[in-house]
């Protein structure tokens, strides 16, 4: 069997999946595993029987909700905001490697209680096979409270979800992957709103001088830059030094560095430490 009838059958399982689950709420992250299942919800189901969900708290990178807001309309589904309080979570705060159990745990909780008020027989989340490479506790909370992974069991991987998003016309098809803020915090190092509120300042520089895939790592005093191949080059450009080195300062970080090996998913959870700065510390520094 080629590769486009083994997706075409891939597809067709998470249709009958979906076809099962009578009305469904969908957490919609605005990622594209999250859209590209709500859009095949949608075809499953229709589009009156199926809602979109967006967790929103202090953690949540802005872009992500206006994406999720603008899948939501293209596909023309009833789209809500639900406020989640994982800062009230102890065990998200100490972010001792299971912080995602207890975000989880916070979203899912309220996605239930949310989807059962207003009339919605199950709740769905974009989990996919390439996360069973991982450590997911996140998928732990999803398991205990039964929240179905249409996308996970056909057997959907990454790759084949972003053909399916093109297939939808979905914008977000090439987006790179967007954990939440708290991912950039190491683990052992309590989160707080005043660091999350850092990263976001910080990568809203990055992102505004064009930077694309990146991470910054919040390390006390010191904001350790991931860049992707692009915005290493970017960053050699004298000027947008110094425009990166200000505006992170500005975010309330005394030190810039860059990392340099890179753009690397969960760096900070595999307890990389702050890696030799590259460029100019009299320009990039602290002061």
């Amino acid at each position: 069997m080629d590769e486009r009838a083994k997706l075409a059958d891939k597809r067709e399982a998470a249709l009958a999946i979906l076809r099962r689950s009578g009305r469904l709420a969908v957490a919609l992250s605005g990622g594209v595993d999250s859209a590209t299942l709500l859009a095949l919800a949608v075809e499953a189901l229709g589009r009156e029987s199926v809602l979109a969900v967006t967790g929103v708290s202090r953690s949540l990178v802005d872009e992500d909700l206006e994406d999720a807001t603008e899948v939501a309309r293209q596909l023309g589904v009833r789209h809500e905001v639900l406020e989640t309080r994982e800062m009230e979570r102890e065990g998200y705060r100490a972010n001792q490697g299971d912080r995602c159990y207890h975000c989880r745990s916070e979203l899912f909780e309220g996605l239930l209680d949310l989807a059962g008020r207003l009339g919605f027989d199950a709740v769905a989340y974009g989990a996919i096979r390439d996360d069973l490479a991982e450590d997911r506790p996140g998928m732990r909370a999803a398991s205990e409270r039964k929240i179905l992974a249409p996308l996970l069991d056909a057997g959907l991987s990454k790759e084949e979800v972003r053909v399916l998003a093109e297939r939808a016309g979905l914008r977000l098809k090439d987006k790179p992957a967007s954990p939440c803020l708290s991912s950039r915090i190491p683990a052992g190092t309590e989160v707080t709103e005043e660091r999350l509120d850092q990263v976001r300042r910080a990568e809203s520089v990055l992102r505004s001088l064009g930077f694309r895939q990146f991470r910054v790592r919040h390390h006390g005093d010191v904001a350790r830059l991931e860049l992707d191949p692009e915005g290493d080059s970017l960053i050699r450009n004298p000027e947008v030094q110094a425009r990166v080195a200000s505006g992170v300062r500005e975010a309330g970080f005394r030190f810039v560095a860059v990392d340099i090996e890179g753009f690397r998913s969960g760096s900070v959870a595999a307890g990389a430490s702050v890696a030799t700065q590259r460029i100019d510390p009299a320009r990039v520094g602290g002061q």
